[in-house]
């Protein structure tokens, strides 16, 4: 029985494929006509997890952990091997009307747009599919095109956008029925700063005004710092991590650094932490979190310091460890 009060709800979801295999060379060729050789890939492995109502979640892997394939099941694409999921009470694989107008699957490497024809119309499209009332998809189009300043763009052909105006008009699109549930796959895939950071500052707004829950997946770790207190990680297709972010530096980080500005550049460092990073006069020091307070005092008694901040290791280390423990 799945929850009521949750918008997403897996169990113990599976995804494998069966595939064909042979060995090279004509004589393999002719054997696999009289009996083929199939083994099974296991892309999602017994996973379960779920996300309440106003909830972004950062869902996070490495390339071929399964992540898509499980964006994919919950989008209602893919057929799960086995398990449950329930999207806003509905199970996705049926692709009931009721399901598809309340969710959205945006996937940064993948055009939804119509290439040749404006954005607009692309728009005008989606309101006939959705059978969104005229006034209300007005009223969205224009607080979308103020959100995301999509005025001059909507009149050009999607092909002469660049790759961040184009992918601003896909997430546009993709909202103009307000979906209550945001499937999102690397949507800031090859944006410059500049725009990724359009886009984080919509998505959080948008999560804001309308409640809703956001599954996002993204190798940028200023995507998940900025928009998610919560992460799921899974690598292998299996179920690592889910939690606070700040409690997954806690649990596979145990070490903070220390960035020390040096007086006498030449002063050697070893024996108060691992170093990782010397230039000139800065030197980065990696330390036991236990041992951080004692060794930032010795530090400052013994040397001569213009300056020392103490940091949390970056998210992208952590979540290299991770993996790495997941290995």
């Amino acid at each position: 029985m799945h929850e009521a009060n949750s918008a997403i709800d897996v169990r113990q979801l599976r995804k494998a494929y069966t595939v064909h295999e042979r060995e090279a060379g004509v004589v393999a060729s002719v054997r696999s006509l009289l009996r083929r050789s199939t083994r099974e890939v296991v892309a999602v492995n017994d996973i379960g997890f779920r996300v309440a109502p106003g909830e972004i979640v950062g869902f996070l892997g490495p390339n071929g952990a399964g992540k898509t394939t499980t964006l994919k099941m919950l989008s209602g694409l893919l057929h799960p091997t086995s398990g449950s999921v329930a999207v806003l009470g509905h199970e996705p694989y049926k692709r009931e009307r009721a399901f598809l107008r309340r969710i959205a699957l945006v996937m940064g490497n993948r055009n939804q747009l119509a290439w040749d024809i404006p954005a607009a119309d692309s728009f005008e499209l989606n309101r006939a599919i959705y059978r969104i009332p005229e006034a209300e998809f007005r009223r969205t189009v224009a607080e979308l095109t103020d959100l995301l300043e999509l005025g001059p763009l909507l009149r050009k052909p999607v092909r002469n956008l660049s790759l961040g105006e184009r992918m601003k008009c896909e997430v546009a699109g993709a909202l103009l029925h307000r979906p209550q549930v945001l499937f999102l796959d690397e949507p800031t895939l090859g944006l410059d700063v500049t725009m990724q950071r359009r886009i984080r500052s919509f998505l959080a707004e948008y999560n804001r005004r309308f409640e809703a829950s956001v599954l996002l997946t993204s190798h940028y770790m200023a995507d998940v710092e900025a928009l998610c207190k919560r992460v799921i990680v899974i690598h292998h297709g299996q179920l690592l991590f889910d939690g606070e972010l700040a409690a997954l530096s806690r649990r596979f980080m145990p070490h903070k650094t220390i960035v020390v500005e040096l007086e006498d550049p030449a002063a050697d460092l070893a024996t108060y932490g691992e170093v990782v990073a010397r230039d000139e006069g800065r030197v980065t020091l990696r330390v036991p979190k236990h041992e951080t307070a004692g060794v930032t005092g010795r530090l400052l008694a013994d040397l001569a310091i213009s300056d020392l901040t103490v940091e949390e290791p970056p998210i992208e280390d952590v979540i290299e460890h991770v993996f790495a423990q997941g290995a």
